[in-house]
């Protein structure tokens, strides 16, 4: 009899883990209309301008953006204990004579790319006390699924229970075993695993984990980045500036952060 309540069990929270997923995946929906409500305001207010008629863009704009912003994560963006007030894991000596700020997505293969380029030189440069690197993850692949939402919380939860070291660690095994764009995606299984193998326990993370306990965080930095201009991942900036230029390659970017 205790085997089949346990079975029972299982079965709700399965049940109730997948009512989760598809809320998350509405709440993608919804960013994805309002990305192109937002791509069709702008065309508006271009043809509009042409014609003196800036005021009614205004109403068009004002509008658009208090429904956007009262469509996200029901969650408060409370931020997680070790987290930056730029929603981002910090390490190095906070003195250090160059400042790297890495804009990522833990399933956008290119930030993959330069993970894998520049990782060890950059860890190497940390180390020796003359980088100080803050990675700012972002939910910003939304338009392909739930998985940049739920590594970024993992991401996060494990910052807040583990600390820094071992949200680092975690940070580096995403991208050790980063997903391709079109899937199969780790489960949320997985993303337990793997924060165990970082050095988290289980039972501090599963919860956060499992309940995207920090949805509402994740949102306010998407948020914070598009407001600063970032439009794409990577991004980097050293020393305050972005890195950006025509032909601009992966090494290219490697180079500037570590040179």
């Amino acid at each position: 009899m205790a085997q089949k309540k346990t079975s029972h069990r299982t079965a709700e929270e399965k049940a109730a883990n997948a009512a989760k997923r598809d809320a998350r995946r509405a709440r993608t929906e919804r960013a994805r209309a309002q990305a192109e409500e937002r791509r069709k305001a702008a065309k508006r207010k271009e043809q509009l301008t042409r014609y003196g008629l800036v005021a009614g863009v205004l109403v068009l704009i004002v509008g658009g953006y208090f429904l956007i912003t009262n469509l996200g994560s029901d969650k408060p963006d409370t931020a997680p204990t070790g987290a930056s007030g730029n929603y981002g894991l910090v390490v190095g000596d906070a003195n250090a004579p160059k400042s790297v700020v890495v804009y990522e997505d833990f399933l956008c293969p290119f930030c993959g790319q330069l993970e894998a380029t520049v990782r060890d030189q950059l860890d190497a440069a940390v180390e020796a006390g003359e980088v100080k690197v803050e990675y700012r993850p972002l939910n910003f692949l939304a338009r392909l699924g739930d998985y940049s939402a739920e590594s970024t919380n993992a991401f996060a939860v494990v910052l807040d229970t583990s600390g820094p070291e071992v949200a680092k660690e975690f940070h580096d095994l995403l991208f050790d075993n980063q997903p391709a764009e079109e899937g199969p995606f780790p489960s949320t299984d997985d993303l337990v695993d793997l924060a165990v193998e970082a050095g988290a326990t289980e039972a501090d993370v599963r919860p956060g984990i499992e309940d995207m306990q920090f949805e509402g965080w994740i949102d306010a930095a998407d948020d914070a980045a598009s407001k600063a201009g970032i439009n794409s991942t990577p991004s980097v900036l050293v020393d305050g500036e972005k890195i950006e230029g025509e032909g601009l390659t992966i090494a290219d970017i490697a180079q500037q952060m570590v040179g």
